[in-house]
């Protein structure tokens, strides 16, 4: 499997765009270890699972600035009114399971069908396009636990006719990457950032109770990673 290139980074660039992506799976199949190396190039591997946070995220793709927001869920939703809020929420959706866990490729298949279901309302901007949404088999780095094929893995994507990478979030920047870069294009195929698209969309109060976090806190002033459950001492109350 080929991986695109890894997105290039400016600062003298054209007007940002912002895309909202959303991060869904079990608990411990890697969401936060995933977005954290998307846009920090680190790999850290303890963090509270509990803790909920939208990271904001500045990267450059062919040319374009683009503003993510990455909502990285906690996945362990008791209330289906809370899911449904998130994914409502979400321009694109990445699915991730850990290849050492069954049960979390399991319900791979019942969250594409909840964004199916949220995003088919005919009131949605896009028209009859569903958003995107990448399946991500993390952890194949640990092959001597693994649970789930790489095969089962392709089925499923044929099945429900999204792309799907298997990744090691642990050992592969450029892996985690391609996820978030193949989402954008996906959109920008769909005319996501067409005129017209850029009007600011309503927040329920449950999106607005869910902390905030730019790229750039999640480094000290030497360079050295923050430990993430200490990142409650940097929100705001």
């Amino acid at each position: 499997m080929s991986f695109s290139r890894p997105l290039r980074r400016s600062v003298s660039l054209s007007q940002a765009r912002t895309l909202r992506l959303v991060v869904l799976g079990q608990g411990a199949v890697g969401k936060t270890a995933l977005t954290v190396r998307f846009i920090t190039k680190r790999f850290i591997g303890d963090y509270d699972p509990t803790l909920e946070m939208i990271y904001r995220h500045t990267a450059v793709i062919d040319g374009e600035m683009v503003h993510f927001e990455i909502l990285d869920t906690a996945g362990q939703e008791e209330d289906s009114l809370q899911i449904e809020e998130k994914i409502k929420w979400g321009d694109g959706f990445a699915v991730v399971y850990s290849v050492t866990d069954r049960c979390s490729f399991d319900e791979v298949m019942r969250l594409c069908f909840l964004i199916n279901h949220i995003h088919s309302s005919p009131k949605r901007s896009c028209g009859s396009d569903q958003p995107p949404v990448v399946i991500v088999g993390n952890k194949k780095d640990l092959q001597f636990d693994r649970m789930v094929s790489c095969e089962d893995g392709e089925n499923l994507s044929k099945a429900l006719k999204h792309p799907f990478y298997e990744i090691s979030t642990r050992d592969s920047y450029d892996e985690t990457v391609v996820v978030f870069n193949t989402l954008y294009n996906e959109l920008m195929r769909q005319g996501h950032f067409s005129p017209g698209s850029f009007k600011r969309r309503a927040v329920s109060k449950l999106m607005e109770k869910i902390p905030k976090m730019h790229a750039n806190s999640t480094l000290n002033s030497g360079g050295r990673s923050l430990s993430f459950n200490s990142f409650r001492d940097y929100i705001p109350e």
